[in-house]
């Protein structure tokens, strides 16, 4: 191991610390980054550096890394009461509101809500849900669950299985047996020569229904989307794809899961992913935005027809077997219903329309000055540039020269934060950044790119 020089709490990290989707050589020589404080969508670093982070952390941040209101809601239901749990018929105001605003904002206002920890935990939620209401129903040979190529769901072992992304897997043995995957509706790089959308939609149907059919219908449980794909590149689907989809899973009686831990509240610039893309699920996995990144919460919101096979078939006797310490926390709770607040007061949809149109604009800008950057997607603040060697041909870098890592440093050396995804650089900053600072996102965007293609020069 190489031993470097570091400041006493980068050392201290190095030798304590072992760190999520890190490579562990690249840590062991180079030391971490150290993050000090927060100051809205702004982070500083332990030597005092200032950067705009275009990512909000993990697309999570969605009230910037400090907000004085949110630290107060939670000070305040931690003086009434820091912990209580939800099992065996348990309750408390936060929670019950905070079920009751979600139904109201899902428009799933028959259903229900269940309260986890985690991303991973919602999702994980929703396929033992999925599993059980097939078998309430007698068809307990419904198991398999359909999910996308490219796709992210989580780092738990049945999320980590339904990911469509091989080094989640890579390692773990995984997929687990049941977990199978069909493509993503990655248009820029999907369509075959000729093909217009219309035609690529009926093609990625068609290869579902196949899969379904191959696999047998009685043996499918559920189909999991997220309405944009986040960490597979942000990929929005063409349109009409989730219709087609959709009647699809109808026919051969599949749950629609929507996987909205990235797109909820606001950042596709509707309340949720599946409204802009016209999705209707079953089941609703939210986290991130639901707290604003500030505290660990995710939900599950059900159809009452899903919740009515819980409730059915534990009628007789028996508990609903499923459940996390800290499901339904009520520090959690308050911190998220203080973030709803927030984002009822500011208008989240029309902001993040009018800022999105205006970071997109400047993006677009950039692409047509540059002669590295393919193509420009996305849907509201969750944007994306994907670099090509290139334009015309759409032919991308090779793997070995790194291009997407390479911008992820230039960038962090111009004051910005972003994420490299391979080779699609994707933007996600906070909801609530005004006009000057996807200004301030898009000139460093634009030197960066100007830096690289020099570098590849």
């Amino acid at each position: 191991m190489v031993e470097v020089s570091l400041s006493s709490l980068e050392d201290r990290d190095v030798k304590a610390h072992f760190h999520s989707q890190t490579n562990p050589k690249n840590l062991a020589e180079n030391g971490p980054i150290a993050i000090a404080r927060g100051d809205g969508p702004y982070v500083v670093d332990n030597h005092g550096n200032r950067f705009i982070d275009a990512m909000a952390g993990l697309w999570c941040a969605s009230l910037g890394f400090s907000n004085a209101r949110l630290a107060q809601a939670a000070s305040r239901q931690y003086e009434t009461m820091g912990f209580y749990h939800t099992f065996f018929n348990r309750t408390h105001g936060p929670v019950v509101e905070l079920a009751e605003k979600l139904l109201d904002l899902t428009e799933m206002r028959d259903g229900k809500v269940y309260f986890a920890t985690s991303g991973s935990e919602a999702n994980e939620t929703m396929v033992k849900l999925s599993w059980l209401y097939h078998a309430e129903r007698g068809k307990p040979s419904k198991r398999k669950v359909i999910a996308r190529q490219k796709s992210f769901h989580g780092s738990t072992i049945a999320a980590s299985s339904m990911c469509g992304l091989p080094h989640i897997h890579r390692g773990f043995g995984l997929p687990l047996s049941g977990f199978i995957h069909t493509s993503a509706p990655y248009s820029y790089r999907g369509k075959l020569e000729g093909e217009n959308e219309s035609e690529f939609v009926a093609r990625l149907c068609q290869e579902l229904e196949n899969l379904i059919l191959r696999e047998g219908p009685d043996t499918i449980a559920a189909f999991i989307a997220e309405p944009i794909q986040a960490g597979g590149g942000i990929i929005p689907p063409p349109q009409g794809y989730f219709e087609g989809i959709q009647r699809i899973l109808l026919k051969y009686d599949v749950l629609a899961l929507a996987d909205e831990i990235v797109c909820g509240f606001g950042r596709t610039g509707s309340w949720f992913g599946k409204d802009t893309v016209g999705y209707k699920p079953d089941m609703v996995a939210l986290s991130k935005g639901l707290s604003a990144g500030h505290f660990p919460i995710s939900a599950v919101v059900v159809t009452d027809e899903v919740y009515r096979a819980a409730y059915r078939y534990n009628e007789n006797g028996g508990n609903f077997s499923h459940g996390f310490t800290n499901s339904g926390h009520p520090v959690g709770a308050a911190v998220a219903l203080e973030a709803i607040k927030i984002y009822r007061e500011m208008d989240v949809v029309q902001h993040v329309r009018q800022i999105g149109a205006r970071l997109r604009g400047h993006l677009d800008e950039i692409a047509r000055g540059s002669s590295i950057i393919g193509d420009v997607r996305g849907e509201g603040l969750m944007l994306a540039v994907e670099l090509v060697e290139d334009k015309a041909k759409k032919t991308p870098f090779a793997p070995s020269m790194t291009v997407g890592s390479r911008l992820d440093k230039i960038a962090y050396a111009n004051g910005l934060v972003i994420r490299c995804m391979g080779d699609t650089i994707g933007f996600s900053p906070a909801l609530n950044i005004d006009s000057s600072q996807a200004d301030e996102i898009a000139e460093k965007v634009g030197k960066s790119i100007a830096d690289l293609e020099r570098q590849l020069l």
